[in-house]
């Protein structure tokens, strides 16, 4: 995400890096370690921006929102620290994983150390929504990731089973920083409500959009190999749409359903999908989200965030890393 678009709230999200560091700084060696190298790897830190930029519709806390937009990173932090155990994935952001240089278990015992500290700041907060709200998020995103075990390799999945998935692995939490920003400044019903529900359809584009660059990206602005998910058996919205459109399908069904994969078999499944037009049928689906999301800031104050916040949307729409 580029930066001039967190123009607003660039110096206090450096203020959050900072207490994201001090969160991680362990008093075990190797958890601090591994901690600080998954932070050190970047990120675009959307979720505390999205808080941020939440709370800026009533009465502006840092201080409010600090517990809650540091929290929120944490959460995402420790599902990509397990979701790199289960992808056995070597990189991440074009550096090595802390899978690749620590092993399973201390990354497992790493995503739970962050959780951890994540639940210590959300019990700072009084109002019961924010704890319950990203309680049920973290079920749900749990959820979404068993829903995607299961189903993996799996050509009979319908667009339905995956806009279910990346509802809960990706746009839930989008969804919970933008609703919760808003709930910790003590926002009105009808703020909560618009942001929340911004927060969801721009979480189910920004996700269309990662899988749609999967197959398109060039692997060095991506920071990762490209056709991760088809080596994974995890059928994303471009794929789901050539099996069914391509009349090459039979052939991608084959190779879909592959469990070991040669890098030339990668190329011919990316080849039929981009041939089948599931690339700008996915790019049609998000940009139907992303008009979603715009209408929803209709409905908040005229100030200079929600003209931010339409920008975020756009910026997705023309996302190509």
């Amino acid at each position: 995400m580029q930066l001039n678009l967190f123009s607003e709230i660039r110096q206090d999200l450096k203020q959050v890096e900072a207490e994201l560091f001090r969160y991680v700084d362990a008093s075990n060696p190797l958890l601090a370690e591994t901690s600080a190298h998954l932070l050190r790897a970047g990120g675009k830190r959307l979720r505390p921006a999205f808080a941020l930029l939440a709370g800026k519709f009533y009465n502006y806390s840092l201080s409010r929102l600090m517990p809650l937009a540091v929290a929120l990173e944490l959460i995402h932090m420790a599902t990509l620290v397990h979701d790199d155990v289960i992808d056995a994935a070597a990189t991440r952001r074009g550096i090595p994983t802390v899978r690749a240089k620590w092993g399973d278990r201390v990354s497992l015992h790493t995503g739970d150390y962050l959780f951890a500290q994540s639940l210590l700041l959300i019990a700072r907060y009084e109002d019961p929504r924010i704890a319950q709200v990203l309680a049920e998020v973290s079920v749900q995103m749990c959820q979404g990731e068993l829903q995607q075990i299961a189903t993996a390799y799996d050509v009979n999945q319908s667009t339905r089973d995956y806009f279910y998935r990346i509802k809960r692995k990706t746009a839930l939490l989008i969804a919970a920083s933008c609703q919760l920003g808003a709930v910790a400044t003590g926002a009105p019903a009808h703020v909560v409500r618009s942001l929340d529900f911004y927060g969801y359809y721009l979480g189910m584009a920004f996700q269309i959009t990662d899988d749609i660059l999967d197959i398109t990206a060039d692997q060095k602005e991506l920071g990762k190999p490209i056709g991760g998910d088809l080596r994974q058996g995890v059928i994303t919205l471009p794929v789901i749409y050539a099996l069914k459109h391509s009349p090459c399908n039979g052939r991608l069904k084959e190779l879909v359903k592959k469990r070991e994969k040669t890098e030339d078999e990668v190329q011919e499944a990316i080849e039929i999908v981009k041939a089948s037009g599931g690339i700008e049928y996915a790019f049609r689906v998000s940009n139907r989200y992303l008009a979603k999301a715009k209408e929803q800031l209709r409905k908040l104050p005229e100030i200079k965030t929600r003209d931010t916040l339409e920008c975020i949307a756009d910026f997705i729409a023309m996302r190509r890393f």
